[in-house]
């Protein structure tokens, strides 16, 4: 299978390049960091025109990633991630290839799942700005403000975007299904949880967690751990986060083959279906510090109290429907990354 694969010399999306060249696909790399013909952005329609020339189906990667620091992110964030998912779609309709991959982000949802004992399942607001500076970082009930039981996520749960990133995320999700309608394309659109190994990028305020925390303990500091540490993520190593990829691909371009009847479930004609791509183990980020300072070798983490602007709570997923319609389940054990990642070197980049 020919692939059009973004971002293809960013961090994951060099390691789905490898994978899917592993599996026997071949790869059509675009990525404005690689040389030659294939050092183009995905906001430029003769670049991308050009790739999707005979292509079978494409894997799209590329993203400004992370949180954003200020409104001033506003226009580069919908520039590449919302008007480059544009040019892309609507490039691979004038191609007619109809088969996408398309690397979405569990922070569509928001905060996760709550439970509050009185009136049930519940999705709380944005928390307070008074109520973090004071410390007070768990989310009340939005109808009676008693304390929440947090739990795992589903792929059917409201989107609630808390962030510039989120909303384009959510957006990419959005033009994609539209295109879906519109051409009868399929479209397996993979919510990543907290994505991390070698290649992470290092140094820069956009950069994950667990990248942020390598570089402190490179510099001989300790990782810096905001809120008290107690809030909850899932975090799913960069190999399995590619293998995710190659094994959408091919359930997707199955489908789509003449004659193929397809499962009752499952990426199919004109429409858009998603996946959490995670590890079913969730962990607090002062665990992953410590697991990570302890690897290093490096000091212990210090808790702070601090917070930052568009941050969540708890958000942790449910992957069965990944295991039961993709074949997907995560292979790398936390402790094992954790240690790999602690010795292996990080990168200037992005996805």
């Amino acid at each position: 299978m020919d692939v059009v694969l973004t971002g293809s010399a960013g961090f994951i999306g060099s390691h789905v390049a490898e994978a899917l060249t592993a599996a026997g696909h071949r790869v059509r790399g675009l990525d404005p960091r690689t040389g030659g013909g294939a050092g183009a952005d995905v906001r430029d329609a003769a670049a991308v025109a050009e790739l999707l020339d005979g292509a079978d189906a494409v894997c799209h990667q590329a993203a400004l990633v992370g949180l954003g620091v200020d409104v001033s992110d506003l226009p580069a964030y919908t520039s590449v991630n919302v008007q480059g998912t544009a040019v892309l779609l609507a490039e691979m309709a004038r191609a007619g290839v109809g088969a996408l991959v398309l690397a979405s982000s569990m922070v569509v949802y928001g905060e996760g799942a709550y439970t509050c004992g009185r009136h049930g399942p519940v999705r709380p607001g944005p928390r307070p700005e008074e109520a973090l500076r004071a410390g007070r970082f768990e989310p009340g009930c939005p109808r009676c403000g008693a304390a929440l039981e947090p739990g795992a996520v589903a792929e059917d749960a409201a989107p609630d975007p808390r962030n510039v990133y989120a909303d384009t995320k959510l957006a990419q999700e959005h033009l994609a299904a539209s295109w879906a309608r519109m051409t009868g394309g399929s479209v397996t659109a993979l919510r990543y949880h907290n994505v991390y190994g070698p290649r992470m990028p290092r140094d820069t305020p956009y950069a994950g967690v667990a990248a942020l925390f390598r570089s402190r303990l490179l510099a001989g500091l300790e990782p810096l751990v905001f809120e008290d540490g107690a809030q909850r993520r899932d975090f799913v190593h960069v190999r399995d986060v590619a293998r995710a990829n190659v094994l959408a691909l091919e359930r997707t371009t199955a489908a789509r083959a003449p004659g193929a009847e397809g499962a009752p479930e499952g990426p199919g004609r004109g429409g858009l279906r998603a996946y959490n791509i995670a590890s079913g183990e969730p962990r607090t980020i002062a665990e992953m510090a410590a697991a990570l300072a302890e690897a290093f070798g490096g000091p212990a983490p210090r808790v702070t109290g601090g917070h930052r602007a568009g941050d969540v709570r708890h958000i942790v997923a449910r992957p069965d429907r990944a295991r039961r319609e993709l074949g997907f389940s995560a292979a790398v054990a936390f402790a094992d990354g954790m240690r790999e990642f602690a010795r292996r070197p990080v990168t200037e980049g992005s996805r």
